[in-house]
């Protein structure tokens, strides 16, 4: 056991990952293996409450736990696993929904954006309630969580404050990570909307695996304004703010210096510029997926799952 703060996140398997994922979560996840003690998992049971093809869920699942891996979080210094070959995260969600309130979970504003679309269903509803026990299975003391994410984190603090109350000190109280940049990366073609890898336009997202002339084409495309001035503004320049958020991240230079360079420049050059730069940051790991073996991958996550299900019933035993 390391000495360090623990941390823990997790990732879907729905859709392909894309670049908003690589800025808003899986960079920090590759960051903070430095400092923490790092939990990641591909947590497969919550892409379960909506409807999917069987099929295409197994294949899935694998590609992201290779695409995760591609992006540069190591094996042998972070536990990463799939939820679902953890069955303490089921096994302590359910203990812990006998304490969380109906009416706080039918407040989230993710449970309401997903039955309008797919339905309700039970797992909607206490979808928060197994994300608390995903972070609370391993006792960390951190998560790095997007805007959207917050409610949840919210629930599980509360969560925590509830069960310690009862039963004793046993979790601590989970403190939220929020990257500096791209906590919130936007659609390519309408950046009033996060970007999504289950949006059914493909030319609003750029997969972190897919061929650089496709990755060109996208950003030469993205919606921007009529005002031909690059500025960093998101009241009134939505499009070109989410696309120097994008160079920033990728080319490492500092928004203030790319507005003076390309402030005047018009958005033909800067599109240009931004296609460059997302290009050349994503090739490595393009590089490093091709050469990875499905069966190396699947291996490493039985593996994983192992370690993580001792360390798990650990936390179980204590709880039960």
């Amino acid at each position: 056991m390391s000495d360090r703060p623990r941390v823990f996140s997790g990732i879907q398997p729905s859709g392909d990952l894309h670049i908003g994922n690589l800025i808003g979560a899986l960079d920090n996840w590759v960051k903070m293996q430095d400092t923490y003690e790092t939990f990641y998992c591909v947590v497969d049971l919550h892409a379960m409450s909506v409807p999917y093809d069987p099929a295409e869920f197994e294949r899935s699942r694998l590609n992201t736990a290779k695409v995760v891996l591609a992006v540069g979080v190591d094996p042998k210094r972070s536990l990463f696993y799939l939820q679902s070959q953890v069955p303490q995260h089921a096994e302590l969600a359910w203990i812990l929904g006998t304490i969380a309130g109906i009416g706080q979970l039918e407040r989230m504003t993710q449970y309401k954006e997903k039955s309008d679309r797919s339905g309700q269903n039970l797992g909607l509803l206490s979808y928060p309630v197994l994300m608390a026990a995903d972070i609370l299975i391993h006792r960390v003391n951190a998560v790095p969580v997007g805007d959207d994410q917050t409610q949840h984190l919210e629930l599980t603090r509360d969560l925590v404050v509830r069960f310690n109350g009862r039963f004793g000190e046993l979790f601590p109280l989970p403190e939220r990570i929020t990257p500096e940049l791209g906590a919130r990366v936007m659609s390519l073609q309408n950046p009033m909307v996060k970007m999504s890898k289950t949006d059914p336009d493909p030319d609003s997202y750029i997969s972190l695996t897919e061929d650089p002339e496709s990755s060109r084409r996208k950003i030469m495309g993205a919606v921007t304004d009529s005002d031909r001035k690059v500025r960093y503004d998101w009241d009134e320049k939505p499009g070109i703010s989410n696309l120097l958020e994008l160079m920033s991240f990728s080319s490492g230079r500092p928004i203030p210096e790319l507005e003076s360079e390309f402030g005047d420049a018009g958005y033909g050059p800067f599109k240009k510029a931004v296609a460059d730069a997302v290009v050349e940051r994503l090739a490595p790991i393009r590089g490093r997926f091709k050469r990875t073996e499905d069966a190396e991958v699947a291996r490493l996550m039985q593996k994983a799952a192992l370690d993580a299900r001792t360390r798990a019933e650990a936390t179980m035993r204590l709880v039960r």
